[in-house]
Order: structure tokens, then sequence, then C-alpha cells
């Protein structure tokens, strides 16, 4: 049985109003706007982290980008994680808590990107800069120690980066773990109108006007843009999540079956009645799967 937090969490994100802002593609382009015209989002980390993690900011190739690491020790494993937001939203506290706890358990430097928000950049530019990232970290200590993860547009991205890996010839990262992960910025699975009457938190309008932002001059099956198009062999150890009252378990699902057909293996952790990203959420659903991604990490 789910916990009670995690059958909390619809009604947080009703009172919140989430869903209104992917209701529409007008919703989300007046968001956009409003966001646009307001004062820069705090992409900075919480100085609450401090406690745990040391903090390292840095500039590559004209992104800032944070180092996390365990307090006080030299890490033998290095990550890259890549956050969700639709590509036009900024990183959020629990996305920072999220690394910070994982860096902490599986005794790993993260390296988190502040990427430039759609269309400031896009996926032709985003993707490239986001696999150089990715190289040097397992030129740094070997694929064997470095783990690449992302959730929701971030996963999208994250397996787009893994794509790039492989066609690169370098090494498949030790995993991929792809948390709710955007794969198909498309909006045509069917499923996605099966399952939208039940996300408490996303629709397809919105994300489908936000992915048309991301994606830039490339069509919407780019593989750089919606992975799921993507050859899929060759890619090493994934690890996935999803919940069933999220429209992304559309993408889950669907990769799934794409995925066995191109040999590839998939641990797929699919949880009854979660919404999306639950991993990252402050439940306890959320805190067992965090354990699964540390242990994919290290194992």
């Amino acid at each position: 049985m789910s916990s009670l937090a995690s059958r909390l969490m619809p009604a947080v994100m009703t009172l919140r109003g989430s869903k209104r802002i992917f209701s529409s593609a007008d919703a989300m382009k007046r968001k956009l706007a409003r966001q646009a015209a307001g004062r820069a989002p705090n992409s900075r980390p919480p100085a609450r982290l401090a406690k745990t993690v040391d903090i390292r900011e840095l500039s590559i190739d004209g992104w800032t980008v944070y180092e996390i690491s365990p307090k006080g020790k030299t890490p033998p494993r290095r990550a890259l994680y890549l956050h969700g937001g639709c590509y036009v939203f900024e990183i959020a506290l629990q996305h920072w808590l999220f690394v910070a706890r994982l860096a902490v358990e599986t005794d790993t430097r993260f390296l988190v990107p502040i990427y430039p928000l759609a269309p400031a950049e896009t996926a032709d530019t985003i993707v490239p800069k986001a696999t150089a990232l990715a190289s040097a970290l397992i030129d740094e200590v070997g694929a064997r120690n470095t783990s690449i993860l992302g959730d929701s547009a971030g996963g999208g991205m994250a397996l787009a980066v893994a794509m790039q890996l492989r066609d690169r010839g370098i090494e498949a990262p030790h995993s991929t773990v792809l948390i709710s992960p955007w794969l198909d910025i498309t909006g045509t699975d069917p499923q996605l109108a099966v399952i939208a009457p039940h996300d408490p938190w996303l629709a397809v309008p919105g994300s489908h006007f936000a992915g048309g932002v991301y994606r830039g001059p490339l069509s919407e099956t780019d593989p750089r843009v919606s992975p799921i198009y993507g050859e899929l062999s060759g890619l090493g150890s994934l690890t996935m999540f999803s919940g069933t009252r999220d429209i992304l378990n559309a993408d889950a699902t669907r990769f799934l079956s794409l995925a066995d057909a191109a040999g590839l293996t998939v641990d797929y952790h699919e949880v009854p009645e979660m919404i999306h990203v639950f991993p990252i959420l402050p439940i306890p659903e959320g805190t067992a799967a965090r354990a699964v991604v540390a242990r994919s990490m290290v194992d």
C-alpha cells in the first residue's frame, strides 16, 4: 500500500495549480513570458547543503556547473546529473537535495550543469555540451566509475547523452539512471490520453509547447530531442523509474518494448499510483527509489 505522504502528493499538486501551466500551449507560453520578464531564477545550491557536502562552482564552455562532493572527502566516483523542468524551468530544491544525499550515500562527486533554459540554448547545442561533460568524467575516472542521471526532461537528455557517447566511440558509463524520463516530445502516444486524467501534474499541450521551444531547429523525432526514436543498442546498463499516475509512463512502457527488441537490458521500477519524478520527492517511496539508484551506481 502506498504511503500517506504519497497519497497526499496529488492534492498538493492540485492546490499549487501545477497542472494549469501544462493545460494548454497558451498557458505555458504565458508562464514562460512571465518568467522571462521577471527576476532571474536562483539556481545556486541551497546553503544548507554545506552541512553534508562540499560545493564548488565552475564555468565550463559558458555554463555554470556545480561540483557536489561528500564533505571533506575525495570520492572515487563521478556522476553527471541533468535536472528536469521541461527544458524551460530551472533546477529546484528537490533536485539539489536528491543529488546531495546520493553524493554522500555513494561517495560520488556529482557534476550538475545549470544548462541555459530553452530558447536561450536548444537541443542542438545543449546535448553536445552535456555529452562533453560526461566524456570528461569518463576520461577522469573511467567509465566503470561514472554514472549519468536525469529526471523528467533531464532523463530524456541523459539518454540522448548516452547515445552520443556511444556514437563517439566512448565506453558506456557504469550506470545511466532515468527518473520518469521524457523520451518523446511529440505527444502522439495514444496512452497519453488514457493516463492524463489521472495525472495531477502534467498534461500534453503545455509540455508539447515547451518541447517545441527546446528542439529549436531539430525535428520532433530527432534522437537528441526524443531519444526513443534513436538506436538503442550499445548503451550499457540502464535503470528506469516510472509511476502509473504520470503521463510519461507512456514513454517508459513503450521504451521497454523497444529496448527489449534492441537487446538492451533495463532495470525497470514501475510503482502503482506514483506521480511524476516520485524518486526525488520527500516521500517513503522516494527514499526507497533513491536506495535503488545508489545501488545501481556502486554495484
